[in-house]
């Protein structure tokens, strides 16, 4: 079947005639011009500025795809407000771990962007991250039981000291007025409040990492040009072939000693055509997601916040509701959502035949396995799919109880293909977040899923660095370099009160964003005084 598959894939595409010669050799070359390839390409370039850098983008422009701004939500992940980050485990306690990963690698990302703007790669700090608060929004006995034991379980860890909890529907009101307008008086409502919590253009911090790096005499970016084969030769290198779609797709061939492939949904078809065994096994699932959006001043002055709910029972996480204020351009608005939506591409630009191409012999297994053990989430998007307008506004006033359909349009946004991968007890499973796939040698790497994606970019390829280029990056120079870009880079910030407080001290001041001490655990004396 998978020969079937790469045979149509080949007749109705790139065509079957041996690749042409290479017409050059490059030391890396990424595909994809989004943030995953701007990032890894800019700490590459630090680290060895010798090297020839080539980027390869089937779009006009970079950021086209999910690090779009209109493409994703923005929210800088950091286990603030998603509620689906920290789940109530058998026994009633909350599981914070994943909550905390999550804040350290967001902490390493904030590090990242402003060592480039000490660098003078980013400029302008406003016009791609903003201080937004995160909050989480819950109503009923046992969603606000669920809050409050969320609340205090995260004081345990540093990284959330500082959020507050509140039942008290004036205090609440002080905080998102929008959301509390004609609600209810009777209804239980709680809330948690995080003023450090940020909205990021993705986009944006993309194009500035370009622009800066195609400055370079050794960076070359490749616009309308679409990688369709990836061969290994028989010195480990690769040989990349490339289509110009603004040439009549003439074809020609790069070698390359490493190749990275950032190119989103993308990636699954390019790391099935390298042909390396670690690929085997792996599929996708492709989601996509709509927002109703305003830019009814009025409204959006109403509402400063990131605003997370809890997903229904049966919903998958991507599906956690959350009002937030955006920050694009240097407008403000508001989006609501996401309502999912499901279409065979795996990309906004795509191919209704993506997903089928993307099926062989070694990965209909898992798939299949997968898609029985996920019925909730099948019924969950055809529940999606018959949403009516009407419908989709009676969720926001839930959230927005005076919310007005004229104010209200619909928006969609990009599209995400979920990892499925071989398990030995299942068969095949479903994951929700981010995973690279990468060579033994560590000549290529491929990043596969989603959320929480670029929020988490700069550790994401940090990653890749440590499983591809190994020996590099346990010599003093690169470690040297990496603690000058990342200077808490080797140490976990959770409860290490002085490095957390000195590393957000250093990336607000660069960032411009609010920075708020971390003060130590209150002990149950303190809270026995208190009372």
């Amino acid at each position: 079947m998978k020969k079937l598959f790469l045979l149509l894939v080949c007749l109705t595409a790139a065509g079957c005639s041996k690749p042409p010669q290479a017409e050059k050799t490059v030391d890396v070359l990424l595909i994809g011009g989004g943030i995953m390839s701007a990032s890894l390409g800019t700490y590459l370039n630090e680290l060895e500025p010798g090297w020839s850098i080539d980027v390869y983008e089937r779009m006009p422009s970079v950021a086209d795809e999910s690090s779009n701004a209109w493409n994703n939500a923005g929210t800088g992940h950091s286990a603030f407000c998603e509620l689906n980050y920290t789940p109530e485990v058998a026994d009633g306690s909350i599981d914070i771990s994943k909550a905390v990963g999550i804040n350290e690698n967001f902490e390493i990302s904030k590090q990242f962007w402003a060592y480039q703007i000490d660098q003078g790669v980013l400029k302008n700090p406003k016009s791609f991250i903003n201080n937004v608060p995160h909050m989480s929004f819950v109503w009923g006995d046992e969603n606000t039981a669920y809050l409050k034991k969320r609340h205090a379980a995260l004081q345990h860890s540093s990284l959330f000291r500082g959020m507050q909890y509140s039942e008290d529907p004036a205090q609440i009101a002080q905080w998102v007025p929008l959301a509390m307008a004609n609600r209810d008086p009777a209804q239980k409502i709680a809330a948690t409040y995080m003023p450090i919590g940020t909205d990021v253009n993705f986009g944006e911090i993309t194009k500035q990492l370009f622009a800066s790096l195609t400055q370079r005499d050794n960076v070359s970016l490749h616009l309308q040009h679409e990688v369709r084969g990836i061969t290994r030769n028989q010195d480990g290198t690769w040989n990349v072939l490339v289509a110009d779609l603004a040439n009549d797709e003439k074809e020609t061939s790069v070698n390359a000693k490493f190749v990275f492939i950032g190119a989103g949904g993308a990636a699954l078809h390019l790391l099935q055509e390298s042909g390396i065994p670690e690929a085997e096994g792996y599929a996708g699932f492709p989601v996509g997601g709509q927002f109703l959006m305003t830019k009814n001043p009025e409204i959006v002055a109403q509402h400063q916040a990131k605003m997370y709910g809890k997903a229904s029972v049966g919903s998958p996480p991507m599906s956690v509701p959350h009002l937030d204020t955006r920050v694009i351009d240097g407008q403000k608005v508001l989006l609501f959502g996401p309502f999912a939506t499901f279409s065979t591409k795996f990309l906004k630009n795509g191919s209704l035949w993506d997903m089928f191409a993307a099926i062989s012999s070694d990965n209909i297994g898992p798939m299949s396995n997968a898609g029985w053990d996920n019925m909730d989430l099948t019924k969950y998007l055809i529940g999606q799919l018959m949403l009516s307008q009407n419908d989709r506004m009676a969720s926001l006033r839930e959230y927005f109880p005076n919310a007005k359909d004229e104010d209200w349009e619909l928006i969609t946004a990009g599209q995400r293909v979920q990892v499925i991968k071989k398990d030995p007890e299942h068969g095949g499973i479903l994951q929700f977040g981010t995973e690279i796939v990468s060579s033994a040698d560590g000549s290529i790497a491929a990043l596969l899923g989603a959320s929480p994606g670029a929020s988490t970019a700069a550790p994401i390829m940090l990653s890749v660095l440590e499983k591809t280029f190994k020996d590099k990056v346990q010599t003093p120079q690169w470690q040297a370099k990496l603690k000058e870009i990342i200077p808490s880079y080797g140490q976990k910030l959770n409860n290490n009160l002085e490095l957390t407080n000195k590393t957000r001290a250093w990336s607000s001041e660069r960032l411009q964003l609010n920075f708020v001490e971390v003060q130590p655990e209150a002990t149950e004396a303190d809270v026995a005084d208190a009372q």
